[in-house]
């Protein structure tokens, strides 16, 4: 007992002393999640409104499968990825395997259904007759969706929080696509897990701590934007 109490004491030291390596983990955790979520962002808000605005053969299928896909294991992601990626892939030929670009492109691909999904209930939610009414006026098909997006942006800014939420805390595929290494692909998750192994119980303690913090943060922060919806 008294071994893990030295270990908490050391690993708050790590933090509040802003430990070099534990700053460069979780900046480079940062930015791989922030730029994956953006990159799904940029995928699904438009992609999820020509699906909520649009009737067509198979919608509820193409629904159901995505909700399905919310569960998807990341080692599952991960691995396809790198036949993606690897030396024999239809990719490799870009050298992007074991490295931060592959570490945003598996987070991408991992969170994608769950905001296409979120985004898809956020606007399905909204009063169809904006949509009426905004086509009488004479908007044309995109006007009409950005409208509609607009007035679900308070739920759909909460999807992509979870998404991000989503990103920062998977360490499968990350891991498979990224490969961990010290100062280039180390991200939190994938930290945790490796100094957990070797014994170092106060660093995998520190960045376990801001991960969770992070995770309570954005909690927050999807609770606060829920209750202004």
């Amino acid at each position: 007992m008294a071994e893990l109490w030295q270990a908490l004491k050391d690993a708050i030291h790590l933090i509040v002393s802003r430990d070099p390596e534990v700053i460069d983990i979780t900046w480079r955790s940062l930015r791989v999640s922030a730029a994956s979520t953006i990159l799904a962002a940029l995928i699904c808000i438009p992609l999820g409104g020509l699906i909520s605005f649009r009737n067509f053969w198979g919608k509820r299928l193409l629904i159901n499968i995505i909700q399905t896909l919310y569960s998807v294991p990341t080692v599952c992601v991960g691995l396809f990825v790198f036949l993606m990626l690897s030396r024999a892939g239809p990719l490799g030929a870009f050298h992007l395997f074991f490295t931060p670009t592959a570490m945003v492109i598996a987070q991408t691909l991992l969170i994608v259904p769950v905001m296409l999904g979120l985004t898809i209930s956020a606007l399905s939610g909204v009063d169809k007759t904006i949509k009426d009414t905004t086509l009488s006026l004479g908007a044309n098909e995109f006007q009409a969706i950005w409208a509609i997006i607009k007035e679900a942006r308070f739920a759909i800014v909460a999807g992509v929080l979870l998404g991000f939420g989503r990103a920062i805390s998977e360490v499968g595929a990350a891991w498979i696509v990224g490969g961990n290494f010290a100062g280039y692909t180390r991200v939190l998750t994938t930290a945790i897990s490796l100094y957990s192994q070797q014994g170092l119980f106060a660093l995998a303690m520190a960045l376990g701590i801001i991960l969770i913090t992070m995770a309570l943060v954005v909690n927050i922060a999807v609770n606060v934007v829920q209750q202004r919806r």
